[in-house]
């Protein structure tokens, strides 16, 4: 989309991140999209000022807030209704639980049955009344004239109702105590009075600490939105940070790799005539240990006489070579020169194979 030539300001910027951030979560727009598309930003800003923070139309969340109004005054109604009927009914289950108590006076008894017996027949009679809306036959051929016979006596009725506001009252008082010390242990060993002082302000303590936690809640969901912003963020600086790792390992490894191999050939040949160098040495060592200097002087002796004698047979070599060149052309007489040549080149190989030894094993 072109830019054209609208530009927004700094303080627009942060309300349109806002506006994107709680209005319109998921518009996961970042500031560089902000800019790169200015009238896209602007239609999100005129958007903004027709929407509440919850991203509804202002006429829809005021429908919204009137509904919940009336469903909160309904709900409000029917449960006054229905602790009323609760709390009636925890009376006649501890009646009941108290049965085997011998402190229960004739009038306790009275009242609770009374109570119970006009429970039962009102119930019954909406049962009844219901049946004959839907115009279905009698239960059990009942008539509402046959369940009012057994209502109790009007006198025992108007005394139960005159007594029931206290019972009731009495086991609401238990119910908020109850209450209270759940909410506060430390409540628990407080006087009557104290906790009646403390249950009077605990509507608004819950009011308070309700108001927390959805604070809490709504500082929570910023909280997790900046973290998939950062997320993504870090994403893409993790990325970039691999491609250039790799770039530089493309770039510098390769071109360090044949320095690397040539030094490592160096170093390979070193530490091979290092390892020469060391066996000889302990092949230098074995010899030392095994002659003496006065082997080696007379081993050297030995040599020299097997030497100066190699000398002298190559010289009576070489004489007995010219002797036979000159007889050459003799018969008999030269086979004979032939043979004493064959025999003085034996000696003389015998004594330079003796003296080859001998080097040997001298080293």
């Amino acid at each position: 989309m072109a830019s054209g030539d609208f530009c927004l300001p700094g303080e627009g910027m942060e309300v349109l991140q806002q506006v994107c951030s709680k209005q319109l979560p998921p518009c996961n727009l970042s500031e560089e999209d902000l800019l790169q598309n200015p009238y896209f930003s602007k239609l999100l800003l005129g958007l903004s000022q027709h929407m509440d923070e919850s991203g509804l139309s202002l006429t829809l969340a005021k429908e919204q807030a009137q509904a919940w109004k009336e469903v909160r005054l309904h709900k409000t109604t029917w449960l006054r209704s229905e602790i009323l009927q609760r709390v009636i009914q925890e009376l006649l289950v501890d009646y009941y639980v108290k049965t085997q108590d011998t402190n229960l006076t004739s009038e306790d008894k009275k009242f609770h049955e009374t109570l119970e017996q006009r429970l039962l027949v009102t119930e019954l009679t909406r049962l009844l009344g219901a049946s004959q809306e839907r115009e279905m036959p009698p239960l059990l051929g009942l008539e509402k004239t046959d369940l009012l016979e057994l209502m109790p006596p009007s006198e025992d009725f108007m005394w139960m109702r005159s007594r029931l506001p206290l019972e009731v009252e009495e086991q609401l008082k238990k119910k908020c105590f109850t209450l209270l010390c759940y909410h506060d242990p430390n409540s628990d060993s407080d006087s009557e009075t104290l906790k009646a002082a403390k249950v009077w302000k605990l509507a608004e303590v819950l009011v308070s600490e309700k108001q927390q936690c959805q604070d809490a809640k709504s500082q929570q969901k910023e909280q997790m939105v900046l973290l998939e912003k950062k997320s993504a963020t870090y994403s893409q600086v993790l990325l970039r940070c691999l491609a250039l790792l790799q770039r530089l390992l493309q770039e510098h490894r390769l071109k360090t790799q044949s320095e690397l191999d040539r030094i490592n050939a160096q170093y390979l040949e070193i530490k091979c005539s290092a390892m020469i160098l060391k066996l000889r040495m302990e092949e230098l060592k074995i010899l030392s240990d095994t002659y003496t200097a006065e082997k080696v002087e007379v081993h050297r002796l030995i040599r020299d006489r097997l030497e100066g004698a190699i000398r002298l047979q190559e010289q009576d070599m070489e004489k007995s070579q010219q002797v036979l060149s000159t007889y050459e052309v003799l018969g008999e007489e030269f086979d004979r020169l032939v043979k004493e040549y064959t025999q003085l080149k034996q000696a003389a190989e015998n004594k330079r194979w003796a003296l080859q030894e001998f080097n040997k094993a001298c080293r």
